[in-house]
């Protein structure tokens, strides 16, 4: 299957516009043949914001218009996009992706891990757990940009059954996350990565760009450069991301990094209380 990550720029306070440069690139990367297409963090809405107040014209319910629109688009395209966007939910607004096929809006991610950097500042932090989506084109796991500097998450989805890790992302110019964590997140869990970050400047602030598609091996299949605005493609076997036994040599050199997971020894990490304590200490 052909998957694609689009690296693009974004215009604060211009939702309508943002919307219309996602369908437009939507429909690029489908024509090549792409199936599961992922945009960056905030794609729709722009990120560094000065205030809740400032953000809140721009957040909307998943469904909404707008991911009714990329709905429309999906369902024409045949094709399964992650995009991130500003949700609004009662009087709360989440950090959020929202995951949508040819069948409809599927649901959303909201963003767990929250640094205190733009409209993180000021945002809900996520209150579900870590989803794997089942879609006509496979089993999506999302993360947003700084939850994929927490294992857990990626290996949570990894365990819910998901064959792609999703990370729709706004890395900091100053960021050397891309360097190591996409990678490191597909090889620990046996998992297809693509990363879409956004480039440009937003408010004096630059984004790093370096968009990426790794295969589970941790192998780097595509990667986009600083500041162009491109589609990256890449064809993986999402089936086989599913196959976790390596075997470089039968009988003699084989392993599984999810069957050979020794939970009992990890209790320390569900146990936040006691580790505040001990770190306290």
């Amino acid at each position: 299957m052909k998957i694609a990550v689009v690296q693009m720029d974004v215009k604060i306070l211009d939702k309508a516009g943002n919307l219309k440069n996602i369908l437009e690139q939507l429909g690029a990367a489908a024509k090549t043949g792409a199936k599961i297409v992922i945009f960056p963090e905030c794609a729709l809405t722009g990120y560094c914001y000065e205030s809740l107040d400032e953000a809140r014209p721009m957040a909307e319910p998943i469904p909404g218009p707008s991911t009714e629109s990329i709905a429309r688009a999906a369902r024409e395209l045949d094709c399964t996009v992650v995009v991130g966007m500003l949700e609004r939910s009662g009087d709360k607004i989440f950090n959020a992706a929202a995951v949508i096929g040819p069948d409809g809006v599927h649901g959303a991610y909201r963003k767990i891990h929250l640094p205190y950097l733009g409209i993180d500042r000021f945002v809900t932090p996520g209150d579900t757990p870590f989803p794997a989506f089942a879609t006509r084109h496979g089993k999506i796991g999302v993360v947003i940009c700084y939850d994929c500097s927490f294992p857990e998450s990626g290996r949570l989805i990894k365990l819910k059954g998901a064959e792609l890790l999703a990370i729709p992302t706004n890395w900091p110019s100053a960021s050397d996350t891309f360097q190591h964590v996409p990678s490191v997140r597909a090889m620990e869990n046996h998992i297809i990565v693509a990363a879409a970050d956004r480039v440009g400047e937003e408010r004096g602030f630059r984004f790093a760009g370096h968009s990426q598609i790794i295969d589970f091996s941790g192998a780097t299949l595509k990667e986009a450069g600083e500041t162009e605005e491109i589609i990256l493609e890449a064809e993986v076997d999402l089936e086989a991301a599913s196959r976790n036994r390596v075997i470089r040599a039968p009988s003699i050199w084989e392993f599984d990094r999810i069957a050979d997971r020794r939970p009992e020894m990890y209790a320390p990490i569900t146990q936040p209380a006691e580790f505040r304590k001990v770190a306290k200490g």
